[in-house]
């Protein structure tokens, strides 16, 4: 066989490993739901996500940063997902897990044509692949952006690679040898292949900003596996290949002030300037060490557990700066090593805590580019390691087989606990026990099966919840959101009392928490202290304007007090905002009726109506066609 057609089935064969190895490690997925953690802001119930594309829709994705984040194209994947699934969560899964598969082939194949090298990007890209620290990222439909932004990582390599060899193509040609045309279509081609990397690393960014460093990656790539950088280059070289990088960077520059303006409320929270160090110092090791052990992985270490006591601050100084200078004196020998960690350290620096976004401190999806870099540097030690022993390949083979099956069988665990929200949380409170938001969460998970069937709530699931609270608050105690959530679980089981003291402290710690303030002025209007309700919902709608329930608590307390002429407006505002507010719709249409409007009460009505009947609520749907007949009938007798 001829070596070219043996490395093309090769090349298939390994293409053919990669998604069967991913397909076995997360294709488990496909039977999981959606969990508690931002999926729900971010898909089921996110009004302009879940009915799929619209322009509105789409306006929306472009000039939302409600999450700290501009990344329209993400919200874009959400759509088109809703569009074609609707809300069941097996077809998201399935995508995040061919998004993977995608971007480890592709990986696979860019490593391949930079390096000529066929083994050692093949295990670089399975090692990224079935890696545990994928399972976060391949599981939680909320890190779309991740799998997403990972495609469009190796996409811009790929166009990279076929911009530096059209250059390489154009320089290699000379008047003496070629026409000056030959020359212009060369420059010409080279011109357009970089504007295919700024396009797709332009899409990337829209994903996810963490792609910033993208443009230092492309440097590294320079030195090794491209040689465009060596011992040898002039200084006149190098500031070369940095001045081709300035539209990137500039893209990178831009997309990093949008993020920081968008994440501005938060910035402010941040602990001072020498934790952040120590933080980020701390937190390099603990990625090193999940890397190469990766043993109690779980979502959402908070920033006060990692435990900065003085001499880990010293002992992870000392481990970086030892592995920085190893691979810096062996740059020559062994260029890879510095590539791969520089990759690695870069990539990280973005989210490693310097600025703080969020409540984490780590988190296993952070690693999801910048590991790509240690398995880049492993592949190709090993490789070298494998050529200077006797039998160093089957030992090499055998050995890569090994550690492959035994990350794909940790990888499978480890994704199988994001299964449901109530595993994954149990599973993170039994890895870190001092991880107050897991057991909020797992509080919330708890109170979701309470609350499953809407008839009738179970009193034994809700004990448990607001056991997982308390224990949250204990580790915790100024934990507003713990301290709401309590509040919530005590209102389901009729506690008012209990519920409004939890509901006070939640509001003492954040005082424009606008949800505690609406439930607050809801336990105020059952008690009938229609007032202060008053007082505590209108703040509420104030903080969030785009809060539909608060207007809705509004409308409600107007009703009480005998003011249907301003209840109106409120009712209207909710259903605008939240066009499937059942309850909201229904108390328009009454509010309307009850300020001599039958005509607009039945168009209420009606809408009412639909959504009823898409909500199978028969016996509701039922009235509401008695309700329409009496207000047509009324408009009717109303008309000259």
């Amino acid at each position: 066989m001829r070596p070219e057609a043996r490395n093309r089935r090769l090349t298939f064969a390994v293409c053919g490993f990669l998604l069967l190895a991913v397909w076995l490690v997360f294709g488990q997925t496909v039977h999981f739901g959606f969990i508690n953690l931002d999926d729900d802001l971010c898909v089921t119930s996110n009004p302009h996500v879940k009915n799929g594309f619209s322009a509105a829709a789409i306006r929306w994705a472009f000039v939302n940063h409600d999450a700290g984040i501009w990344n329209p194209a993400c919200w874009l994947s959400h759509m088109l997902d809703c569009e074609l699934f609707g809300l069941r969560a097996g077809g998201h899964h399935l995508v995040n897990v061919l998004l993977h598969a995608a971007t480890a082939i592709l990986l696979f194949l860019v490593l391949r044509q930079m390096t000529a090298s066929l083994w050692p990007s093949a295990v670089a890209a399975a090692l990224f692949a079935v890696h545990p620290l994928r399972a976060e990222s391949v599981a939680w439909v909320t890190e779309r952006r991740d799998v997403l932004s990972g495609l469009f990582f190796v996409l811009t390599l790929w166009a990279y690679l076929g911009y530096v060899r059209a250059v390489r193509n154009g320089a290699t040609g000379s008047l003496a040898t070629c026409e000056r045309a030959s020359v212009r279509a060369a420059r010409f081609a080279a011109a357009g292949r970089y504007l295919a990397v700024m396009i797709v690393f332009s899409m990337g960014l829209m994903v996810k900003p963490m792609l910033v460093t993208l443009p230092c990656v492309l440097l590294l790539l320079d030195y090794w596996p491209l040689g465009r950088l060596n011992e040898k280059v002039s200084v006149r070289d190098v500031a070369r290949l940095v001045v081709e990088k300035v539209p990137l960077l500039a893209m990178a520059a831009a997309c990093s002030a949008v993020t920081v303006w968008a994440e501005y409320v938060s910035l402010h929270k941040t602990p001072g300037s020498r934790w952040q160090i120590e933080n980020l110092l701390v937190s390099y090791v603990v990625y090193l060490r999940e890397s190469f052990y990766p043993a109690g992985l779980a979502p959402l270490a908070p920033r006060q557990t990692l435990g900065l006591e003085p001499w880990q601050v010293v002992a992870a100084e000392a481990v970086l700066l030892t592995i920085t200078a190893g691979a810096f004196l062996l740059r020559r020998k062994w260029p890879y090593l510095i590539v791969g960690w520089l990759w690695f350290a870069g990539m990280l620096f973005p989210v490693i805590g310097l600025v703080p976004f969020g409540t984490q401190g780590t988190a296993d999806r952070f690693t999801y580019l910048p590991q790509i870099g240690l398995c880049i540097a492993a592949a190709w030690g090993l490789a070298d390691l494998g050529r200077s022993l006797p039998r160093g390949r089957w030992l090499l083979a055998a050995g890569c087989l090994a550690l492959l099956a035994v990350l794909m069988a940790l990888a499978w665990r480890q994704t199988a606990i994001w299964h449901d929200s109530r595993t994954l949380w149990t599973h993170a409170t039994r890895c870190m026990p001092q991880n107050y938001l897991a057991y909020n969460l797992l509080g919330n998970a708890l109170s979701d099966l309470a609350r499953a069937d809407e008839s009738s709530v179970d009193l034994l699931e809700l004990d448990k919840a607001m056991a997982e609270y308390r224990e949250a608050i204990r580790l915790k105690p100024r934990y507003a959101e713990a301290h709401f959530n309590l509040g919530v679980a005590l209102d389901a089981a009729g506690d008012f009392r209990a519920a409004e003291e939890q509901y006070r402290e939640a509001v003492a710690i954040e005082p424009d928490y606008a949800y505690a303030l609406n439930n607050l002025g809801n336990v105020l209007m059952l008690t009938g202290r229609l007032d202060e309700a008053l007082q505590r919902c209108r703040r509420a709608a104030e903080i969030l304007p785009t809060f539909a329930q608060a207007h809705y608590s509004v409308g409600e307390i107007w009703l009480l007090r005998g003011r249907p002429e301003l209840a109106v407006e409120r009712f209207r505002r909710a259903t605008t905002l939240l066009p499937d507010y059942l309850e909201a719709q229904c108390r328009y249409g009454e509010t309307l009726a009850a300020t001599g409007r039958p005509a607009d009460a039945a168009a209420a009505y009606r809408r009412a109506l639909d959504l009823a009947q898409s909500q199978h609520q028969n016996a509701l749907a039922k009235e509401l066609r008695s309700r329409i007949a009496q207000c047509e009938s009324a408009a009717e007798r109303l008309r000259p």
